[in-house]
């Protein structure tokens, strides 16, 4: 939201700052962008890097990214198939800004939200 004539005054369904707080909104998509940061990749290299996450959850992911214009999809004309990944300049600057602050942030304070959690996490269990 921005004090121009762009901003969104009522977080309508098309507003920017939502469009791209959905970014963040599957829990591997930030991750696998994280992944492709070091350069393309073939799908089975992401699952190893990536570890703990399903054919299904990566299928899903690299498709939310390729649709959002953040991951690009190449595939090579030879025997066998082969497809690789990569960051987009789009999916790249995401990495290098947003991605890295929060990154940094999490460095920071990451114990102290974790703490925060766990403290929290007791009050609502115990029913109050």
């Amino acid at each position: 939201m921005s004090e121009h004539g762009g901003h969104c005054e009522m977080l309508v369904v098309d507003c920017r700052l939502r469009a791209a707080t959905d970014l963040f909104a599957h829990t591997w998509d930030p991750v696998v962008l994280a992944a492709l940061r070091s350069g393309a990749c073939r799908r089975l290299e992401l699952r190893a890097a990536i570890g703990g996450v399903s054919d299904k959850a990566l299928t899903e992911a690299l498709r939310r990214l390729c649709a959002h214009g953040l991951v690009e999809r190449r595939a090579f004309a030879q025997a066998p198939p082969r497809v690789e990944y990569t960051l987009t300049p789009l999916g790249q600057s995401l990495v290098d800004g947003p991605m890295r602050a929060l990154g940094d942030w999490i460095t920071e304070h990451g114990d102290q939200l974790l703490e925060a959690q766990e403290g929290t996490g007791e009050i609502w269990s115990s029913g109050s």
